[in-house]
């Protein structure tokens, strides 16, 4: 039998039983819809979150206030903690390879300007706010460099704020009022959205020592150090850490780097994203066994068809690859299909609901594609094997 007989045979069959085909291929490319359209969220979502944790860069380290550890035994009064203070930040400042240091209070007060009144998150910051997370100012300047002990009472506006306390007006150089008190702006943010939750463009920013006092802390509540990017993280945080125990007399304080923070958070992700894969993978071991049904009642119905094969001189070798390319053609059809269909969806998905992500990698096409061919394949074997075996004679009577 020559391969261009083959192929006519092959095809041939679907032209025949167009119907049974159809829902056999139905079968796979449902489920390679399925695995394409949550691997595409999966995989959207897993890059919506690094993007988010790492557009401030890398290279960020935060100092947060108690010591993130459990311990074997009470340790008493030894175990207080001591507060994170400005003083802290601007002694980390003086280290090696520390380029930027920012001493961080967040609250929420109430800001009152223009006979307007809207409750906000208030973000008290040092002046090298801006350096540490590469967000620009708009207009005017951001927060001085002042001692903390006679910081001004300066406010920099998030764009949203601007917005609803000043809108048509020039806010620069006009007061505002923090919880109470009475603050000068001096810039305006440019607007940057929502970052994990928080919302930077309704927020007001002051000094981190004025802060403080507002909200009657006794220390801050982080302190992000941005280091430089040829500098080893581990040197840098054994420099922190000396220094720090140093001041307070023990750890009680805790690092967390941002690059370790992000490893462990893809990992999670990669975790998750192969899990939902798999759930969508069980729509596709279904196809594959009605693909195995369809060809074996195939197999019952053209007996004669392959004794007739036989009989005329084709061999088993090609009675099998007869059967086995209708498997092949048939999930890789209905591959291909599902995956036209999972990436309309996951796109109909992204544009009716645009906050949702979705990404579809190539790869992942490709290994949906590939499954389908051989889960076909599998599922083929079997049904071709009995095909290929049939005794010629006994054949024809089935006639």
């Amino acid at each position: 039998m020559l391969f261009p007989d083959l192929i006519r045979l092959t095809t041939s069959s679907f032209i025949a039983y167009r119907l049974r085909s159809f829902l056999t291929g139905l079968g796979i490319a449902v489920g390679i819809a399925a695995v394409i359209l949550l691997t595409s969220i999966g995989e959207g979502l897993h890059q919506f979150v690094l993007s988010e944790f790492s557009q401030f860069g890398t290279n960020l380290i935060g100092i947060q206030p108690g010591k993130k550890q459990t311990h074997g035994a009470s340790i008493g009064m030894l175990g207080s903690v001591r507060p994170l203070s400005i003083e802290d930040a601007q002694a980390v400042r003086r280290l090696p390879f520390i380029q930027y240091v920012n001493p961080s209070v967040t609250g929420n007060a109430e800001v009152r300007a223009s006979g307007k009144t809207r409750r906000t998150m208030v973000y008290g910051a040092g002046h090298e706010f801006t350096d540490a997370f590469t967000i620009r100012v708009q207009t005017g300047s951001f927060l001085p460099d002042d001692d903390p002990s006679q910081a001004r009472a300066f406010v920099v506006l998030g764009s949203k704020v601007r917005q609803e306390l000043f809108a048509g007006l020039n806010p620069l150089g006009g007061y505002l009022r923090v919880g109470g008190q009475r603050y000068r702006v001096i810039g305006v943010m440019e607007p940057k959205g929502q970052i994990l939750g928080f919302d930077l463009d309704d927020t007001v920013f002051i000094p981190a020592a004025r802060a403080l006092e507002m909200f009657n802390r006794p220390g801050l509540m982080e302190i992000q150090v941005n280091y430089q990017p040829n500098a080893d993280l581990d040197s840098v945080m054994r420099s922190i850490t000396a220094l720090l125990k140093e001041r307070h007399g023990s750890e009680d304080f805790t690092l967390v780097p941002q690059e370790k923070a992000l490893e462990v958070l893809g990992s999670v992700l990669d975790v998750i994203t192969f899990a939902v894969g798999a759930l969508g993978g069980i729509s596709l071991l279904v196809g594959g066994v009605g693909i195995l049904t369809i060809m074996t009642m195939a197999v019952t119905e053209r007996t004669a068809e392959i004794g007739l094969l036989r009989a005329l001189g084709a061999r088993e070798r090609q009675v099998l690859m007869l059967f086995l390319g209708e498997a092949i053609l048939l999930s890789a059809l209905g591959g291909l299909a599902g995956l036209a269909l999972g990436v309309g969806i996951a796109q109909g998905a992204h544009l009716l609901f645009p906050a949702l992500p979705v990404h579809t990698p190539w790869l992942f096409a490709a290994l949906a594609e590939l499954s389908a061919v051989t889960i076909g394949l599998a599922a083929g074997v079997t049904p071709a094997m009995r095909a290929a075996r049939l005794d010629p004679v006994e054949a024809l009577r089935a006639e």
